[in-house]
């Protein structure tokens, strides 16, 4: 590699972060419309397939338990979930959606697909299929540098 593609790296990783930006504005705005913020989205999402506890749910979420902990007791004091027991840890109960909270994530994603339609539509099914080959194979790269990228 010559010392001009090494000079990209930096500003793919900038472009990357102002683009996660961006996507976190428009995913707060999203949630916003039904009283939710883009944390309790990604919560609710994670606890919406299979009954997961706060960490596991941190754990795929890639945040703190506690963060995830708070967000789940504030989703069970709204009544958009509740904590159901979980037979192999006692202290650990599963997070489940309740119907209000489940109404709230239909609602969420309806609007997120909205928004990703419109973005599909700038960009067309190629270039979109491109960026997303180019972001895999920029993850594959990361896993096999360490902590130098």
């Amino acid at each position: 590699m010559n010392d001009a593609s090494s000079r990209l790296t930096p500003l793919i990783v900038a472009d990357i972060f102002e683009l996660a930006g961006r996507f976190r504005q428009h995913g707060e705005a999203i949630a916003r419309r039904v009283g939710q913020s883009q944390a309790r989205w990604q919560v609710m999402s994670a606890a919406s397939a299979d009954p997961l506890t706060a960490p596991q749910i941190a754990r795929r979420l890639g945040v703190s338990r506690q963060a995830v902990q708070r967000i789940a007791d504030a989703l069970v004091a709204d009544g958009s979930a509740r904590f159901e027991r979980n037979p192999d840890h006692a202290t650990s109960p599963f997070l489940v959606l309740t119907d209000a909270g489940a109404g709230a994530l239909a609602t969420i994603t309806r609007s997120a697909r909205a928004n990703h339609r419109q973005i599909a539509t700038r960009l067309g099914q190629n270039e979109l299929a491109d960026i997303h080959r180019g972001l895999r194979r920029l993850l594959d790269a990361t896993r096999t540098t360490g902590e130098t990228c």
